[in-house]
């Protein structure tokens, strides 16, 4: 069957479209909480055609939100173009248990994320440790017998560059990338610098006291996703596993589970 899994973040909207078990497409759309129904049908509609699909070989639609306004509008979109009713993911049909305080307020993604994280690499059992580097760095922990036990949330290495841009009044707007060398000389590089490796160590530092928590139930392994997660992972020992295509894969889980 085919199945077109939408994961809508705070800064992208990510489409994709299995066949059975493999990911065949996938796109990427800047997320505009104001974008109507029609506006998104056109650009979808012709995206998918592009690529030969027709919205008669959708045969199911899942969607993970963490921008309420949209997750209506996405759902009236998939309703009137596909003539599909969604699966929205939430704790209630995620397939995992959640020892969260309030399930509810665990973000979608994170749960379609811990529960690609248990797919692919829950064998043999071991708690796992998910970096999403995406608006937000989260970190989350599923222990080895397969539940979401929380995590870290911390401001995206974007949020930090825009906060120096925003506070310091000499300091420009720079582009987050690994940097040539660790030492700037020049101001943007010195910007690059810090906020790339600054990064890396917080990545590091969190990991490793993640580790010491919940080492007791085995080795940890640690799986990275998201905009920076090759370019941190090329940098530290600590990430075992970099899968850019984490998100999609668990929304295809959980529609299998429900399914």
């Amino acid at each position: 069957m085919s199945l077109l899994a939408i994961d809508v973040g705070n800064t992208n909207i990510v489409f994709g479209i299995f066949d059975g078990d493999a990911l065949r497409v996938s796109w990427r759309l800047t997320t505009l909480s104001g974008r109507t129904v029609d506006e998104l049908w056109v650009l979808v509609s012709r995206l998918i055609a592009e690529r030969g699909v027709q919205p008669d070989d959708i045969d199911g639609v899942v969607l993970s939100s963490v921008v309420p306004p949209l997750t209506t509008t996405v759902s009236e979109m998939v309703k009137v173009g596909f003539n599909k009713t969604v699966l929205v993911v939430d704790a209630g049909n995620a397939g995992l248990p959640i020892r969260y305080e309030d399930p509810m307020e665990v973000g979608a993604d994170r749960l379609v994320n811990g529960v690609a994280a248990l797919q692919l690499f829950g064998q043999p059992p071991r708690p796992i440790v998910v970096v999403d580097f995406g608006t937000a760095t989260t970190f989350d922990v599923i222990s080895s017998s397969g539940e979401y036990c929380g995590g870290l949330i911390c401001p995206g290495v974007d949020i930090s560059a825009e906060a120096l841009f925003n506070r310091a009044a000499r300091l420009p707007m720079v582009a987050v990338r690994k940097p040539e060398v660790l030492i700037g000389r020049t101001t943007v590089s010195s910007m690059q610098s810090g906020l790339f490796y600054g990064y890396v160590a917080m990545v590091e530092g969190i990991l490793d006291r993640l580790r010491r928590e919940v080492q007791t139930e085995g080795e940890v392994w640690c799986v990275a996703t998201g905009g920076l997660a090759d370019a941190v992972a090329s940098e530290t020992t600590r990430i075992d596993k970099v899968c850019d295509d984490l998100t999609l894969i668990g929304l295809r889980c959980v529609w299998e589970y429900n399914r």
